[in-house]
């Protein structure tokens, strides 16, 4: 006990004691200053509506960069049908096209490293803000060059920028080289094709650039379809559409803090969450990413995970794929309820069950009843009722004896024990009952029916405590599924779900060493693995608890790492697995932990909802400002009083500002106009 005390004592120092490579920058972007602690290496993952670029970037010991590119055309499908079945191309250095400088061959890496005549290129910073930009200084004579990467917003593209600055006092020469290659996958392989993907140049040739003034050349990575020709396109105008739709992104849901850390990784992860979205011939599809998930959808990632988020947002596109992933699982619908698959892949043509039922339904029923009352229209409520109904009675069917829910698996789908019946499936539907009582009464259901979901919610209560509630290694904690001895990271679930039964016990066993890592939190305590999605639940949980300092301390640390760390600027997916891919959905429920953890919001009608703030010690106040949501445009802020345990929250919109004065831990009622 003696010992376990002193690391209990320790840990809060080695949750704060971080080095970070990057800095966040005035203008939002954050910036790798290149001076030191080399080499290192990194990826990122820009989207575009019909293309996904994935960068890995290289600065060896001598800053020497260099540079691999994956493209992934969502749309573009091949044979046999399947997730990944979606043509993907790399595009290394040496696949590019030369460039002189004075007649002198520039080399990047190992890119042209043969060549004895060549000028040695030097890395000196990386910027990421929605477009990856990286600065470099060409030999020793003042020639800079900015690469910048990001992918067309609407069209099949991906395109490498390159601007020559001449920063010496003479005329310098600047060439690339024509190239334009093409790569055609079989035809019988490729469905309605056939496909090709084409790297070709823009501005090639010779420029003669005036001291201080540049060049630019531009690469471009190109999705086609039969005998399509190169789709017209100025790359100042794609790169200005990108910009514009980050900003755009960037304009909505404004967290205001007065730390300037959460608040960027805040807009950060607005961006990765709403750039995976997909035009596809089965509607717009947000896709998770990570070279493999896209033109398709699942039941944790989009219903659970991120399309609650999308009713916050205000993203066009992120409404309408959500509205559309609700649709895709409704043909799925069955008279037998047999389950809904877990994912819905191809654009829509074919499915993927391979891990059968993993509490999907649970998952749907519980994001369209969140989503349906945050987004405010009646009349999409009304197309998610049935949906959520027929999710509701399946659900109600795979009860046990016992009164919990059983399913093949959970979202792990396998990877880790989750019994018949584990605590995420059965809360996820405890929810999703308690949502649909209160959508059901706005749109006029049989109150018998509703009474019945009542009642169902409560004894669904009663069975979890009863099932899952457990000491687990000394915590008055939860089990995950019968037989389970060892924590595990989903005892956040309840939290998420306001079941504070067993409150203390679990926060002391999240945030024990057992569980947390210095990447968050252990899958199954003891292993290596993490998955971010399990951390991001637990701090939205520990904020719901009440559990503020706590939560803003392990918060403070996860979000350091995350944007200024090693790997940035947005959460991951797993660790061994993946190699901390950033899935898209993840960064929405990195949100989430502000919208409704810290300020507590939960829907409760059209115009309605409950909110129980959290303002961490030390904040005279904290904004979520243009909140797109309960049918409105609106801002939220808590503000501390003269009195000690007082909150006053004004709620402005443009009929005026209500203010609610409450005490520290009490739940406002919130009616908009």
């Amino acid at each position: 006990m003696r010992i376990r005390l002193l690391v209990l004592l320790l840990l809060p120092f080695v949750v704060i004691a971080q080095t970070d490579r990057w800095r966040i920058k005035d203008d939002g972007s954050i910036e790798w200053l290149i001076n030191g602690r080399l080499p290192h290496s990194d990826h990122i993952e820009m989207g575009g509506e019909k293309v996904a670029m994935w960068m890995r970037y290289t600065i060896d010991s001598n800053a020497t960069p260099s540079f691999s590119r994956t493209m992934v055309y969502p749309s573009y499908r091949l044979l046999p049908v399947r997730t990944i079945a979606h043509m993907t191309y790399n595009a290394e250095d040496n696949d590019l096209p030369r460039f002189f400088i004075n007649d002198k061959i520039l080399k990047a890496g190992v890119y042209n490293a043969a060549v004895q005549s060549s000028l040695p290129e030097k890395a000196i910073r990386i910027t990421h803000h929605g477009i990856m930009k990286v600065e470099s200084l060409i030999g020793n004579e003042g020639v800079r060059l900015i690469r910048s990467y990001f992918p067309s917003v609407d069209k099949p593209v991906a395109i490498e920028k390159m601007v020559f600055i001449n920063g010496t006092q003479k005329p310098v020469r600047f060439e690339m080289e024509y190239l334009k290659r093409e790569t055609r996958p079989a035809t019988e392989r490729t469905d309605g094709g056939p496909h090709s993907f084409v790297i070709s140049t823009i501005g090639d040739g010779v420029k003669q650039v005036q001291p201080g003034d540049s060049a630019i050349f531009a690469i471009l990575y190109e999705a086609r379809t039969g005998s399509e020709n190169s789709l017209p396109l100025v790359p100042e105008q794609e790169e200005q559409k990108r910009k514009d739709r980050i900003n755009g992104l960037l304009s909505k849901l404004v967290l205001e803090t007065p730390d300037v850390l959460l608040n960027t990784t805040f807009a950060f992860a607005k961006i990765r969450a709403a750039e995976s979205i997909y035009n596809t011939k089965g509607g717009y599809m947000h896709g998770p990413g990570g070279l493999r998930y896209y033109a398709a959808i699942w039941a944790n990632d989009q219903a659970e995970y991120i399309n609650p988020f999308f009713a916050f947002l205000g993203d066009t596109l992120g409404n309408r794929s959500a509205m559309n992933s609700f649709r895709l699982f409704a043909r799925y619908m069955n008279d037998e309820y047999k389950p809904i698959p877990s994912s819905i892949i191809a654009e829509g043509k074919s499915v993927w069950q391979g891990a059968k039922d993993r509490g999907d339904m649970a998952m749907i029923a519980y994001g369209a009843g969140r989503y349906g009352l945050a987004y405010g229209s009646k009349d999409s409520a009304l197309v998610l009722w049935p949906l959520i109904e027929w999710c509701l009675e399946y659900l109600d069917r795979k009860l046990n004896s016992r009164g919990v829910a059983e399913s093949n698996s959970d979202e792990l789908e396998g990877r880790f024990p989750a019994g018949k019946a584990n605590l995420n499936t059965s809360c996820l539907y405890y929810d999703a009952l308690r949502s649909a009582v209160m959508l059901g009464k706005l749109l006029g259901k049989p109150a018998a029916q509703l009474k019945a979901y009542e009642d169902k919610a409560a004894r669904l209560n009663i069975a979890i405590e009863k099932y899952f509630g457990a000491t687990v290694e000394g915590y008055n904690t939860y089990r995950y599924y019968e037989g389970n001895d060892t924590l595990r990271a989903w005892i956040a679930t309840p939290l998420v779900m306001d079941m504070f039964n067993r409150r203390e016990g679990t926060l002391e066993a999240l945030f024990s060493p057992r569980l947390w890592t210095e990447d968050g939190l252990a899958t199954l305590a003891g292993d290596k693995t993490f998955w971010d999605r399990s951390t991001l639940y637990g701090l939205r949980g520990a904020f719901a608890a009440g559990a503020t300092e706590k939560a803003m301390r392990y918060l403070t640390y996860f979000s350091r790492r995350r944007l200024l760390g090693e790997h940035v600027p947005y959460a991951v997916e797993a660790y061994p697995e993946g190699n901390q891919r950033h899935l898209s959905a993840e960064s929405g429920l990195y949100c989430r932990i502000y919208t409704e953890g810290m300020f507590g919001i939960r829907p409760t009608g059209f115009r309605t909802f409950n909110m129980t703030p959290r303002l961490p010690e030390g904040w005279q106040n904290m904004m979520l400002r243009k909140i797109h949501a309960f049918g409105g445009v609106f801002d939220i802020k808590v503000s501390s009083t003269n009195k000690k345990d007082q909150l006053l929250i004004s709620i402005a919109s443009g009929s005026g500002t209500k203010e609610y004065t409450i005490r520290k831990g009490e739940t406002c009622q919130v009616k908009l106009d």
